[in-house]
Parts: structure tokens; sequence; C-alpha cells
């Protein structure tokens, strides 16, 4: 029975190295294992064997079987391979000319982001940068942002489990939850913890938000913040910095006001509200544009900087917003869809 087994496992698996068609796979199927089949007799004639001899005879049989089955499946991929390559067609040769010839161009975000890096790098800042996935630390407690505030409840922050797996990102709080960042502010945090002022950085970047995608909401967008650490920073200081950088941005006939606010991280607080009627789609007197203030002195405690010595303020806006205000672009979604209709209009 063992070399009758063994021939039968040698006759298939030549016969099914030779099998190239589905058809031709299920014949062989039902030649070995169907109602009729080679290895299927061999089973039936298990009544027929000696009591004593049935375990080590149930045992090859079995073996045998999950050989088999190795064999018809090995088969059945090379045959899945070969109609997925024959669907594919011959492979692409990457060193040929592109049918579409032509420079690219940059996407719209990108155009705006490094337009906005431009402009506040002639003001001296430096672009700074900083990880995505953060921690509670320097997202919130740094910026003291209250535990009960809304933003660190889950309906709002992205949170990630098993964090260890994400490595070493903060020695503040051990056991701290890790998160998608929600602002750029983090860099903020960890710009200043690097060493000590006058620091003037402007850090853009992706943030995520769990916010429902519609015309004018997703859940992951771009920000754009600027910080200024020096000795007696005022507000006069950061509306000069914000009417500069948005005349430069939009044009003439562009101005700004500030409505106060509240903010955990800066005291005094303030909305920024842009008045661009020069521009598509701005048919308002005034639209809300971005977040500003003087920064807390708790802030700077927390970092190590004497407030009584040091001063700052610190605004942050969306890039999609100002991206859709300049290009009167009406709907956030457009700049996710990667369709080359809309990308190609910001061709040089």
């Amino acid at each position: 029975m063992s070399g009758h087994l063994t021939a039968l496992l040698e006759k298939a698996a030549l016969e099914l190295q030779a099998v190239r068609a589905r058809p031709e796979l299920e014949a062989a199927k039902a030649r070995y294992v169907g109602p009729n089949g080679e290895l299927t007799a061999v089973m039936k004639q298990m009544g027929a064997v000696p009591k004593e001899e049935r375990p080590a005879l149930g045992r090859l049989v079995n073996e045998s079987k999950q050989k088999l089955q190795i064999l018809l499946d090995a088969a059945l991929a090379r045959i899945d391979q070969a109609e997925l390559a024959a669907q594919l067609g011959p492979p692409l040769d990457p060193t040929l000319p592109s049918p579409q010839p032509g420079p690219g161009t940059f996407h719209p975000l990108t155009l705006v982001r490094e337009e906005l890096c431009r402009i506040l790098r002639k003001a001296g800042f430096a672009v700074a940068d900083g990880p995505e996935v953060e921690t509670e630390f320097y997202c919130f407690d740094a910026l003291s942002t209250p535990t009960d505030h809304p933003a660190r409840d889950a309906q709002d922050t992205f949170y990630l489990p098993e964090a260890a797996r994400f490595g070493n990102v903060s020695k503040h709080t051990p056991g701290e939850r890790y998160l998608l960042r929600t602002h750029t502010s983090s860099v903020q945090v960890r710009a200043m913890l690097k060493g000590p002022p006058p620091i003037r950085i402007v850090s853009p970047g992706r943030v995520y938000r769990r916010d429902t995608s519609d015309a004018s909401h997703s859940a992951n967008f771009h920000q754009l913040e600027c910080l200024y650490v020096d000795r007696n920073v005022t507000v006069r200081d950061l509306k000069s910095l914000l009417d500069y950088l948005f005349e430069s941005l939009l044009g003439p006939g562009t101005k700004i006001r500030f409505r106060p606010h509240y903010f955990s991280y800066t005291e005094p607080s303030f909305e920024v509200d842009l008045s661009a009627r020069h521009l598509p789609k701005v048919n308002k007197e005034w639209i809300e544009i971005g977040g500003c203030g003087i920064v807390d002195p708790s802030v700077f405690s927390t970092v190590g900087y004497d407030p009584e010595i040091w001063t700052g303020y610190a605004f942050g806006m969306g890039i999609e917003r100002l991206a859709m205000i300049l290009y009167g672009i009406d709907d956030i979604r457009a700049f996710y869809q990667n369709d080359l209709r809309f990308l190609n209009q910001f061709s040089p």
C-alpha cells in the first residue's frame, strides 16, 4: 500500500506540473480526490485492512492526501498567476519616454505651503518639522490644554493602540497615549525644548482630526503655524507680521482683523479674520482664517523658559482654506481626489 501511494504522488506531481488551465486542473483533481478518484479508492479499501494495521495506514493516507493537496494548491497558484499576467499584458519598460510629454507641476497645496514659507523666510523664520505620530505631552500637556478639554476626547482625536510599538517618542510622561497630531503646535514645543530663545520658526505639516468629510471639512488636512520668542514681543509685532504675510500672499487690498478668543496656550488670544473681496469665491466682508495670540507664561514654564524674561507670539492657519481662497476652489475634497483634470490647471 505504501508503494502504491508513493507512485500515486509521483504520478500526480508530474501531471499537475504540466497543467496550464483551470479545466485541466479540475479534471486532474477529479481523477485523484473525486468520488471515483485514485486516492479516494485507496481510502475506500481501509475497511478491508486488518484492524491492527489501520492506524499506520490511516496516517500514511492522510499524509499522502496533504501532499496531494499541496500539489493541487501549487498548480492553482501557477494558473492564477498566469491569468493575472495575461490580463496585465507585457511588462512596462520604465525607460521608455512618457506618452504625455511635458513638465509636471506641484500640487496646489504644495504651491501655497511653499509660498507661505518663502514669505516667512524673508521675515527671518526657519522651517521646522516634527513627527505626525505624537504623544499627549507634546500635543496637549505642554500647551496647557486641560484634561477635560474637548480636543482631547476620542471623538475629536485619533488615538493609537499599543503605544509601545511606536518607540520612545516622549520621555516626559511614561505610559501616555499616542495619537495622530491634531495641530502642528507640537513642533513648537519640540523646538523650544531643543534650546534657548530667541526662536523664530514656521512649522507646516499634515494634521488629523475626527471630522466628517464634506465641502469644507476633512479628517486630514494641512496647517502652518509660527512661533516667535524673544524679549519684549507684543501684539503689535504679531499684527504687523500677519499684515505682511497676507498682503504678500493675497495681494494689495487684503486686510485682517483680530477678535478676542480663547486658546489654552496663548493669552491674550485672537481669532484672525481676513478681508479679500478682490479674490474669487470671497464674497463675504470678513472670513475666519486662523488663530493667534501671545504665548501663555505657563507654556514657557513647561519648556524651561523664564516667563519674566521671554515673551512670544504664535499663530496658525489651515493651508487648504488659504488655497481655496487663492484659487477660487469651493470644495476641499478636490485637493485629495488625484483628478488630473483638476491638478493640471496648476501647471506652470
